[in-house]
């Protein structure tokens, strides 16, 4: 963690690792996983400084993280919500410009079966994902990318369509174009309500989201020396609607 401290899209972050205390448990009563979190003996804190891309980057960050303790075998959960005045805040002496849009919780897994089948994961359907055809895309948006048309990239594409997301809406779409690949964020109607996002200062987790599917997606490629390298410049292709946003592409 302390080796992290610029994200893919040059976003300042930094990150620690506390043990959980009775205050910090209070801090989770306003967020609606609260009470499904039992017996963390840690958290994972970070925060982003103001940027263009800052929500992306600390996604891509603090899963990276999660990527890390999961190959250590320790049990993780995002826990998104609103941490201004928290006592996550307070351990790391968040300053008033810098945002700290999630935390995670850590600890060793007590019964493995359990966590796999648990209620808030089968509320979100999180062992479900969109089909391939509703994510990714050739030369333009409508038109289904089949895996021989993706070649080496099915593999980061696959490992893109099974990372983790908020609510599991899964937000994430790509177009692929030449050696080109175009993310963009499909938001989910009125998720989460504005009016509530702005009282209660929620993060936009979606973009949190957008994160870590770079994540997922940079990872796998280079774990199968696939060498490319992250651009943001908006390419003429036709939205399907009002709902998507262009993030960044990938050069490959």
């Amino acid at each position: 963690m302390a080796s992290l401290q610029t994200g893919p899209l040059s976003s300042t972050v930094r990150f620690h690792l506390v043990a959980a205390t009775d205050h910090d448990r209070d801090s989770l009563k306003g967020l609606g996983t609260y009470g499904f979190i039992r017996g963390a003996s840690g958290f994972i804190i970070g925060a982003v400084d103001p940027a263009e891309k800052d929500l992306e980057d600390f996604g891509y960050m603090m899963e990276y993280l999660i990527l890390v303790a999961t190959d250590l075998d320790l049990g993780t959960c995002w826990l998104g919500g609103s941490f201004t005045r928290s006592s996550f805040t307070q351990k790391i002496a968040v300053t008033n410009g810098e945002k700290m849009p999630a935390v995670a919780s850590i600890g060793d897994i007590e019964n493995i079966e359990q966590a796999r089948h648990g209620l808030i994961r089968q509320q979100v359907g999180a062992n479900h994902r969109l089909a391939w055809k509703k994510l990714f895309f050739h030369k333009e948006f409508g038109v289904p990318l089949t895996r021989q048309e993706a070649g080496v990239y099915a593999t980061p594409l696959e490992m893109v369509r099974w990372a983790p997301s908020a609510s599991n809406k899964q937000p994430w779409r790509i177009v692929k174009n030449g050696n080109l690949w175009h993310f963009y964020l499909q938001r989910t109607r009125s998720y989460p309500p504005s009016l509530a996002s702005k009282l209660l200062k929620i993060a936009d987790l979606q973009r949190v989201d957008m994160g870590i599917a770079m994540c997922h997606f940079e990872l796998t490629a280079k774990e199968l020396g696939l060498i490319g390298k992250w651009t943001i410049q908006e390419p003429a292709i036709e939205k399907p609607d009002e709902l998507t946003e262009y993030t960044l592409s990938w050069t490959s």
